[in-house]
């Protein structure tokens, strides 16, 4: 029994369910790769490249608030900052949405399928999203 337990322990930890959540991840769409790594002590995600090539998509950063803003590329674009990890969550940051120009305060933990949870809220209403593992 106790090798067993061991054994499944190990694989555990092999397939990354310690909770680390930097790498490649793809949107739930399926239309962006963004990448999360530490910035300073903090996680912050960038997108690195945008996977809808249909003519309709922007190349900018097009619906930013800020017009001096807007015509920053998508690729590069900064989606995630000011994350700290507090146990097995990423909590305290912000999630920009490039698609509304919006940003919301987010939360991000790891899905026991390895999956990332993605949460944005807006006063005390808030909608998950689910990334996989990308690249």
């Amino acid at each position: 029994m106790t090798i067993l337990a061991s054994s499944l322990l190990m694989l555990a930890s092999a397939t990354g369910s310690s909770g680390d959540i930097t790498g490649l991840w793809l949107t739930d769409d399926g239309k962006g790769l963004v990448r999360i790594e530490p910035c300073g002590t903090h996680i912050c995600g960038r997108i690195v490249k945008v996977l809808d090539t249909s003519p309709t998509v922007p190349k900018t950063d097009s619906h930013n608030p800020d017009p001096r803003l807007r015509n920053r590329p998508l690729a590069g674009l900064p989606t995630l900052w000011n994350f700290s990890r507090s146990g097995s969550v990423w909590k305290g940051g912000r999630a920009y949405d490039p698609k509304s120009g919006k940003s919301y305060r987010s939360t991000l933990a790891k899905n026991p399928d390895g999956s990332l949870k993605v949460t944005g809220c807006v006063l005390f209403i808030c909608e998950s999203r689910r990334w996989t593992r990308g690249g």
